[in-house]
């Protein structure tokens, strides 16, 4: 099986390493780095490289992840987490479907086309750093008074 493999078995070690060393530290999908390289060096097809892209994920999300659970200087809302989980799930039944039906050289251009837009975002809006305006986030509000309270005393004796 090993014997079959386009490139010696390392360059695929070398690859997730790479990748992995690039989610892990950017927070990116290793799908950036897998992808093109797959298709561009390895000669995979383009639908190969994203499900073997996708495939990879599992395990190194997971690992990456965790990691970060366990950093006290992280914060991880789970609420946040799972919701996303559900709409990611929705997502990808969806994106691969298309993906299926789209034939190898658009998806291609595609691919492309959402990897220049991302960049171009990212180096834009990663001008300084910021700080986080942590009293007008809608997550950290635990609830919200619809009631005015105006001039009424709720002191004994008053």
């Amino acid at each position: 099986m090993i014997g079959q493999l386009s490139n010696p078995w390392w360059v695929f070690v070398l690859l997730g390493v790479g990748a992995g060393i690039l989610s892990g530290t950017l927070g990116i999908g290793a799908g950036i780095i897998l992808v093109p390289t797959l298709v561009l060096v390895c000669s995979f097809g383009q639908k190969s490289a994203q499900g073997m892209s996708l495939a990879v994920m599992v395990p190194m999300a997971l690992v990456g992840a965790l990691r970060y659970w366990k950093n006290p200087q992280i914060e991880m809302n789970a609420v946040v987490i799972g919701l996303i989980i559900c709409g990611a799930v929705a997502g990808t039944l969806a994106g691969t479907e298309l993906a299926g039906r789209l034939p190898n050289h658009i998806l291609g251009k595609v691919f492309a086309v959402v990897m220049v837009i991302a960049a171009v975002i990212l180096f834009i809006s990663s001008s300084g750093p910021k700080q986080p305006d942590v009293n007008n986030s809608l997550i950290n509000q635990e609830s919200v008074s619809s009631v005015e309270h105006g001039g009424i005393k709720n002191e004994p004796g008053t």
